[in-house]
């Protein structure tokens, strides 16, 4: 007696993926992991490759070995089980290959395998243009890689194009130059054929509620890499620097803020060039038993759109005034020591604009960037009697809050031996300095609360 093996089915959010996967050029399917989304993506490129009117296609992922594992084999679900006895493995003009005998449109369809883990992956796959693609983990792949897998299928007959994707920060390369912008497109009835779809665990319905508690069971679910895995948001899984981030105890309203009184307050600038500029109003109750960032301005630009060190003092001055009303104690700026031009030019227009009661001071870099971060750590840890963290954030400042919970260790300098801060674009860590800026130079009192 043959054995059968009990498949759970799909569940209906997985099934109207596939079923729109049809009529679509760009199929995204995001999420946490064993959510299925291999699984769910090689069924609906399969249904594609079945009917597809040209020959040659592309299947993909950060490295050949990982492409043909999670694409040709997938345990037992990947292409040569879909195609079974109707395809075979072999070489075509010397790469790596899937012959498939299918039963409508060329029958006679090449699926070619390749990584893109490089900037020289792209090489790989010059010369041909493939009908469809499959990228699985298309977001740890090179981003030149990824750029030229769409350009080598704008000519498709019938262009179809597949992403399966564990989250990332959210201002990772793939979100920021590619995917965002197919959001805004379809938010606006502009992007018809995009199928994007965002899949968990709880999609999952190989497992038991019992088997699916059971794991949930073993994840804090405040921590980052519940965030991520779990739920598959687009944060940073590992190596998390502020380990005590948490929203909702870190998050103070406005109307808390305005409720408060503030024996001090600081504003820290941190002055970016081409990257942020980013200005941080920090609060600090008497005795200075808690610090609060009240309100910030965050502005980047881009390289279209430069800003001058003159305008930047304005648009600062502008966010300045309402604030400097509000707190006639407030008074003191604290801007990054090497930016001497801003500071001079700052404190210009402040005078300019009848604001001579500020004083525009150069932060002390000396201590360096490890022992603001551990203070930092120290007030989060920290609980007053509320049993509040010493250190809040206004709800109000979403950039701030993301640059705390987004922060991460540089890897490779960790494994020399080296604590430091990544920095790399992929979260607005201009935040982080602005507010260390601010707060650090009243270490002596924080310390002695």
């Amino acid at each position: 007696m043959a054995y059968k093996i009990p498949y759970a089915p799909f569940e209906r959010k997985q099934i109207e993926y596939i079923r729109r996967s049809r009529e679509s050029w760009l199929n995204v399917a995001e999420g946490g992991k064993r959510a299925g989304k291999n699984i769910i993506n090689l069924l609906a490129w399969a249904a594609a490759l079945e009917n597809h009117p040209d020959k040659l296609h592309l299947a993909a992922g950060v490295s050949l070995g990982s492409a043909k594992m999670n694409i040709l084999d997938s345990n037992g679900f990947g292409l040569q089980y879909l195609f079974h006895g109707r395809c075979r493995q072999g070489q075509y003009l010397k790469k790596e290959a899937l012959y498939i005998h299918t039963k409508g449109g060329n029958k006679n369809k090449i699926v070619i395998f390749a990584g893109g883990d490089n900037i020289h992956s792209a090489a790989y796959i010059k010369g041909n243009t493939y009908g469809t693609a499959y990228i699985t983990e298309a977001n740890e792949c090179h981003q030149t890689f990824v750029q030229e897998v769409m350009d080598r299928t704008i000519s498709s007959t019938r262009r179809q194009v597949f992403f399966d994707l564990n989250p990332k920060p959210p201002r990772h390369w793939f979100y920021a130059d590619f995917l965002d912008y197919q959001d805004e497109l379809k938010k606006k009835g502009q992007n018809p054929g995009y199928n994007y779809e965002h899949f968990t665990i709880a999609d999952n319905l190989s497992l038991s509620t019992e088997m699916l508690a059971g794991i949930l069971s073993k994840y804090d679910r405040s921590s980052v890499w519940y965030k991520a895995d779990i739920l598959g948001q687009r944060t940073a899984s590992s190596g998390a620097i502020y380990t005590g981030y948490n929203r909702e105890m870190i998050g103070i309203t406005p109307e808390e803020i305005r409720n408060t009184h503030y024996n001090e307050l600081a504003i820290g600038i941190d002055v970016g060039g081409t990257d942020a500029t980013v200005a941080t109003l920090i609060g600090f109750t008497p005795g200075f038993r808690e610090a609060h960032l009240i309100s910030g301005y965050y502005r980047k630009q881009g390289m279209d759109d430069r800003m001058s060190e003159s305008r930047y003092c304005e648009e600062i001055i502008r966010w300045l005034t309402p604030l400097a009303r509000q707190y006639p104690q407030l008074g003191t700026i604290y801007v990054d020591s090497a930016a001497k031009l801003f500071r001079r030019g700052l404190d210009d227009a402040l005078r300019q604009h009848g604001m001579s009661r500020f004083l525009v001071r150069s932060f002390d870099k000396s201590d360096g960037i490890n022992q603001r971060i551990e203070l930092n750590m120290q007030l989060m840890a920290q609980k007053t009697k509320a049993g509040k963290p010493r250190f809040r954030i206004s709800t109000a400042m979403d950039t701030w809050h993301e640059a705390y919970q987004m922060a991460v260790w540089d890897q490779k300098a960790y494994e020399k031996g080296e604590w430091v801060r990544l920095d790399d674009g992929s979260y607005p860590i201009d935040c982080l300095d602005s507010t260390e800026y601010g707060f650090y130079s009243y270490k002596r009192y924080l310390e002695r609360e």
